[in-house]
């Protein structure tokens, strides 16, 4: 189950490219997009935050840590890096996520993580720098990739923060007011950041072409907010909550391999021999990593929080 919702977290956040890339096309000033996209999913989550406000008391730091680093900081810091150092090079760097997460698990948390684990996550950044072709160019920025990594240190935030209270029980803070909770947090950040007042909301009422297939722009905004974002990130915190960081971190590289195979079909933007190899890569690391979890009762060092963790993971969770 775990397994499932952080593939589908991946191909949720995979589609959201896609999408945007349209509406940038059509006139939006990209962290316009990620304002709309941001504000709009706070919204549909809007009576969840309600329904959990207890969190606001309870776990206030956990709330604003997940708004900052995991909203906002990804989005601000990955947006402003592209404006800098090629895409594909600004993904590489983001989606070194996970070796970092693998450093913090091992290093901050002082827990041991397998071999496999490990490996599991060298393939996957080396296939991934295979998706997204970084040798096709380097432009060296320093300020560019410290930028890209900034992102993925947003992005270990959220792996982390997403496993949160997964050991504590029914004490554990429910999955969906955090998301809620951190959507607003990040919507709030976001609209200081990218002054919407001075959009051009009329695209929004036009269409956008999508390889010359001519799509409304709502319509396109309605999946960003729904599925690339909402869907996205409700799969993605409770499927950290029945893996773990490290190893939902290196599933979630499929994420970069979803993103351009979606822009092979709906973008026309094709994938090279090179690319095609690389996307096999990452999913023998993906599937390398979940498969070095131990079985219950284990006593072998840890690629997910153990025997202990999975059993409480499964009440909260659901």
């Amino acid at each position: 189950m775990g397994l499932g919702l952080a593939l589908a977290s991946a191909v949720a956040f995979g589609g959201s490219g896609v999408a945007a890339k349209p509406l940038i096309e059509a006139g939006l000033d990209p962290l316009h997009v990620v304002w709309l996209r941001v504000a709009g999913a706070a919204l549909v989550m809007l009576p969840l935050a309600v329904r959990h406000r207890a969190l606001l008391r309870r776990r206030p730091g956990l709330l604003a840590g997940f708004g900052l680093l995991a909203v906002a900081g990804v989005q601000a810091c990955y947006f402003a890096a592209i404006s800098r150092i090629p895409v594909g090079v600004a993904l590489l760097v983001e989606y070194l996520a996970p070796a970092l997460v693998l450093g913090w698990v091992r290093f901050v948390q002082h827990r041991p993580v397998t071999r496999a684990a490990a490996l599991g996550v060298v393939l996957a950044v080396g296939g991934l720098a295979c998706v997204v072709e970084v040798w096709a160019g380097l432009g060296f920025d320093a300020i560019g990739l410290l930028l890209a990594l900034g992102a993925a240190c947003c992005q270990v935030g959220y792996f982390v923060l997403s496993d949160q209270g997964s050991d504590a029980g029914d004490e554990a803070p429910d999955p969906l007011g955090v998301i809620a909770y951190g959507l607003l947090v990040g919507a709030a950040v976001l609209t200081v950041v990218a002054r919407p007042w001075n959009m051009d909301w009329a695209v929004l009422a036009d269409t956008a072409s999508m390889d010359g297939t001519p799509v409304a722009a709502a319509l396109l905004l309605s999946w960003i907010v729904l599925v690339a974002t909402v869907l996205a990130y409700v799969t993605g915190v409770v499927s950290v909550r029945r893996l773990s960081p490290q190893v939902a971190g290196v599933v979630a590289c499929l994420e970069a391999v979803i993103a351009t195979v979606l822009a092979w079909v709906l973008l026309g933007e094709h994938l090279s021999a090179p690319q095609l190899v690389g996307g096999a890569v990452v999913l023998v690391g993906a599937f390398i990593a979940q498969s070095s979890t131990p079985a219950k009762g284990s006593g072998e060092p840890v690629a997910s929080g153990g025997a202990e963790r999975e059993l409480s993971a499964r009440g909260t969770a659901t």
